[in-house]
């Protein structure tokens, strides 16, 4: 028998210890701390994408398509794998960097990437195959898929060209360009639109494929934008504008899908206000992008790192986490207090208006205010402390939740 609710418990784990690892990193700029600064943000990346949102994803798939399909020792394998595969990185690339025992550890975690997209591609019963939600799920893991050949990039070119390659960059752009804008977003989407199926509010076919192909011609050329820094010839922004605005019509249409079956969603108040937050979090991500096609401001967000920063945490924090916690929610594997989502909003809201104001100085040549980093690693401290409370509460839930979100 399956645990999903220990299984999402250890990805509330991982995010906790991204917490703590992201708050660390910024009291290295309060008091002196014998450690990497570079070895600990390897270490913080890799726990909060493969670790929190991946099992997150993966765990919420699990129950949707095998909850009653008799694969629990195939998925089990993998799963186990993947935690060894995970524990190593944590404990290698804090203290080594890019080395031998964590480029082998993150190298396996690959491998269990596979192995789980074969298994849910292979086994997911065929009564799924055919709805929308599934094609969004399989296109989801082919990104991730090809996400994979990033990190199989970099080993080659830190060999030849170093790490101050302009190719290294571009390998790590390209993997968190298909993280981050598709096997994540995809994911959550396939995961939304299963619960309306469930609810019998699937949308018609044609609306349906207009928005598919619409979203997946985003997703390809929408990576261009992740090359700007480059200052390349001009057909790559066109590509890179194009892929922005392909973007927002895939989301205008998906929500013309949505906002006539809104209210006939079985979601409670409180979730439904959670996928609000999200979207508006999403809709700001979309014209973000959508600015940084044009040259000037794809100069201004690369000569910043703390624009890239902060636009990297607010996809994270405000649009991927956010929908895990309503969707988990959703499916009683994550009880979540509202005093703990607000308290974990607050801290996310007030750490980005700080990342963005520091971009905002540096770009002006203006000074920051007293006691700058004191207070972001003040306010970061939140982060940790409502993951730890939200995994505390799960953890000494026994039983799957049965109160409603009021």
């Amino acid at each position: 028998m399956i645990s999903l609710k220990k299984h999402t418990n250890i990805a509330l784990g991982y995010f906790f210890l991204v917490g703590l690892l992201g708050t660390f990193l910024r009291f290295f700029f309060v008091i002196p701390i014998p450690a990497n600064f570079r070895y600990v943000v390897h270490s913080h990346s890799h726990i909060a994408l493969l670790g929190w949102v991946y099992i997150a994803l993966t765990t919420m798939i699990y129950k949707m398509y095998f909850a009653e399909a008799g694969f629990g020792k195939i998925y089990k394998r993998i799963f186990w794998f993947t935690q060894v595969t995970l524990i190593g990185m944590m404990l290698t690339f804090p203290f080594t960097g890019y080395a031998l025992f964590s480029i082998t550890f993150s190298t396996l975690f690959l491998f269990a990437s596979y192995f789980m997209a074969w298994f849910i591609l292979k086994k997911t019963p065929s009564q799924y195959k055919t709805t929308y939600s599934f094609k969004l799920i399989r296109a989801a893991l082919w990104y991730m898929v090809f996400s994979s050949i990033g990190p199989w990039a970099l080993g080659g070119i830190m060999a030849t060209m170093g790490s101050a390659s302009i190719w290294y960059k571009m390998a790590i752009y390209y993997y968190l360009h298909f993280q981050y804008n598709a096997w994540f977003i995809l994911a959550l989407l396939g995961i939304f639109f299963f619960f309306m199926e469930q609810q019998d509010l699937r949308p018609q076919k044609g609306h349906f494929r207009s928005f598919f192909w619409q979203i997946n011609v985003a997703v390809i050329l929408s990576f261009f934008l992740s090359v700007l820094w480059v200052e390349p010839p001009w057909i790559f922004y066109v590509l890179g504008g194009a892929g922005a605005i392909f973007q927002i019509m895939a989301f205008v249409n998906f929500w013309k899908m949505v906002e006539p079956r809104w209210k006939q969603l079985h979601f409670s108040p409180f979730l439904k206000l959670l996928l609000k937050i999200a979207g508006t979090a999403l809709a700001f991500k979309l014209i973000l992008q959508l600015f940084s096609a044009l040259p000037w401001f794809a100069n201004l967000a690369f000569s910043f790192p703390d624009f890239v920063i902060g636009y990297l945490h607010w996809v994270f924090l405000g649009v991927v986490t956010v929908c895990l916690f309503a969707f988990l929610a959703h499916h009683r594997l994550l009880s979540l207090p509202k005093w703990i989502f607000w308290l974990y909003f607050s801290a996310f809201l007030a750490t980005e208006t700080l990342i963005f104001y520091k971009g905002f100085v540096t770009w002006q040549e203006m000074s920051l205010f007293e006691n700058y980093f004191r207070w972001l690693a003040y306010c970061s401290l939140f982060l940790p402390f409502s993951a730890g409370a939200l995994l505390l509460k799960n953890t000494l839930t026994k039983s799957q939740f049965s109160a409603k979100y009021k």
